[in-house]
């Protein structure tokens, strides 16, 4: 299995990239967060699952490596391929995902292009247990962690300007990382930031 890829980004289109590892340049799959994050010309390390069929290798690449564990857990799920597991964190970022799963919340899993009521339902049952923990807890002590509310902010300010969901999450989730405990978020560069990826991305 190729865990991961470190090299310079030789190519970036809507669905992938390439990445030059050793001078062989190598296509890898990605969702629009995972994009979002990478630069032409710039070196970059993806986490990566190889899928094996009989007629194709695909290697998709990941930001990080627990979300490209998360991808591999998705497929254990009957019904859930690769192609699907990239589609569900391409619309929903991993903590997104996990809470969804771990709420029993079908309404957020039934916007994912291809899932239906039946198969967020399948989903839930067969990986509710197995989803793994979830920092923090809520109120209900479900192991939940509550969405932060300079991302509800950022959301409906990202939303105002006439981006969709999707675009407005995957934004999110890119500049998320710029906020520590010692860099509390500020709403105005954190959203000055979203619209310059965006920007970028249409």
């Amino acid at each position: 299995m190729i865990a991961s890829v470190r090299g310079i980004v030789a190519a970036l289109g809507p669905d992938g990239a390439v990445v030059e590892v050793g001078g062989v340049g190598l296509s890898v799959l990605c969702s629009p967060g995972t994009l979002a994050r990478l630069r032409l010309g710039e070196s970059a390390r993806l986490a990566t699952s190889l899928v094996v069929r009989e007629d194709s290798l695909t290697l998709f690449g990941f930001a990080d490596d627990d979300e490209r564990a998360l991808f591999e857990l998705l497929q254990t799920a009957n019904g859930v391929g690769p192609k699907l597991a990239q589609t569900m964190l391409a619309v929903l970022a991993p903590r997104a995902l996990r809470r969804a799963i771990a709420t029993s919340d079908y309404a957020t899993l039934v916007t994912v292009p291809g899932i239906g009521r039946k198969g967020a339902e399948r989903i839930v049952i067969e990986l509710r247990d197995r989803i793994g923990a979830i920092d923090g807890s809520d109120a209900a002590g479900t192991g939940v962690v509550p969405v932060a509310p300079w991302r509800d902010q950022l959301g409906h300010a990202l939303a105002g300007l006439g981006f969709t969901g999707k675009e407005a999450a995957d934004a999110i989730e890119v500049v998320s990382a710029d906020v520590t405990p010692e860099n509390p978020p500020d709403i105005s560069a954190l959203l000055r930031r979203s619209i310059q990826l965006l920007g970028r991305t249409r």
